[in-house]
């Protein structure tokens, strides 16, 4: 597979990346931990380099498959992992915390969970409204001369964060949901970006499983599946924005492609240094996804495509109000 580096960080990495936090929840049922492992092992076999993990995953449970599997081949890939969601419910303000010692006991307990020396790539996973972001940038900026972080992250932070952590730390990469059906970081994010060299890693590339043609109006979730509680995926919602998909189904005929591998080949043209980070839980999506990297689409389809989506207009909000609410604007 292609390798991308993820702005001027100098961190390379598959251009595909492996999102792991439906192996453990979030999509149904988690997956046995053997099976999890083997799926891991099999995405690197096939090219994959950068792994997407987080200690609120399971909770904890995700780094530990992550960590199991990756161990063998450790020296050869990317490990992300992030902190600042408050799971013993203890700092008291909005479910984060992102306090400096906490900081501290997250990335020790995680480098345990990894079974690593050292994380490649530690995010920020939500911006705490209570503690300065110059703060917990200069904590991170102390682990990475200590030599247990490599590189610093933010997710889902707004462009004056951005600025101000960058200026005391410098950010290699922000993740924040984008796609076909979530277009808002074309707003402002990627110019910033861009100008401080900072790179781009989607979650959600498809959707959470919609734009791969998957799922319609008729479908039904797992009890646990949080997509329950997405105001886009309630059953109107879905009936409404199957035109995108359609749109995105009629394109893919026409390149001999998947509509998930036309949706992911479409962030991957958008900027060089856009790292997806799909996650599945079954080897034939895994191999799909992995195909993407190998489409090219012309200026001629970018723009069929653009042509196509920018006439429909999605439904639903991508969040439930409880997680809208830890966006930082």
């Amino acid at each position: 597979m292609q390798t991308r580096t993820l702005g001027t960080s100098g961190l390379e990495v598959s251009a595909i990346g492996l999102g792991c936090m439906g192996i453990s929840q979030s999509y149904g049922q988690p997956m046995a931990t053997p099976d999890a492992v083997r799926l891991i092992r099999a995405a690197f076999e096939r090219g994959i380099t950068f792994f997407d993990t987080a200690e609120v995953y399971g909770p904890f449970t995700n780094e530990e498959v992550v960590g199991e599997a990756l161990q063998p081949i450790r020296d050869q890939v990317v490990i992300a992992t992030k902190f600042g969601i408050d799971i013993a419910g203890s700092a008291g303000h909005e479910g984060m915390d992102s306090r400096p010692q906490h900081i501290r006991d997250v990335v020790e307990a995680s480098l345990k969970r990894l079974r690593t020396d050292r994380i490649d790539l530690l995010y920020q996973h939500r911006v705490d409204p209570v503690v300065p972001i110059e703060e917990v940038a200069g904590t991170v900026k102390e682990l990475i001369l200590e030599g247990k972080v490599k590189h610093f992250g933010l997710s889902e932070a707004g462009v004056r964060t951005i600025r101000r952590a960058h200026a005391v730390q410098p950010v290699a990469a922000l993740q924040s949901e984008y796609s076909l059906w979530w277009r808002e970081p074309e707003e402002a994010i990627l110019s910033v970006l861009e100008e401080l060299g900072i790179g781009f890693v989607p979650f959600s590339p498809l959707g959470k499983g919609f734009l791969t043609g998957a799922i319609d109006a008729n479908t039904t979730f797992d009890s646990s599946d949080f997509r329950n509680s997405v105001p886009r995926f309630a059953e109107d919602a879905r009936k409404a924005n199957q035109a995108l998909v359609d749109a995105i189904v009629a394109i893919a005929a026409r390149k001999k492609a998947t509509p998930a591998q036309v949706a992911l080949a479409w962030l991957l043209a958008q900027k060089p240094w856009i790292v997806p980070i799909p996650g599945t839980t079954k080897l034939n999506r895994l191999e799909e996804n992995i195909g993407s990297a190998a489409i090219v689409l012309t200026p001629d389809d970018l723009a069929a495509i653009e042509t196509a989506v920018s006439a429909i207009s999605v439904q639903g909000e991508r969040y439930s109000p409880q997680h809208a609410a830890r966006i930082d604007r």
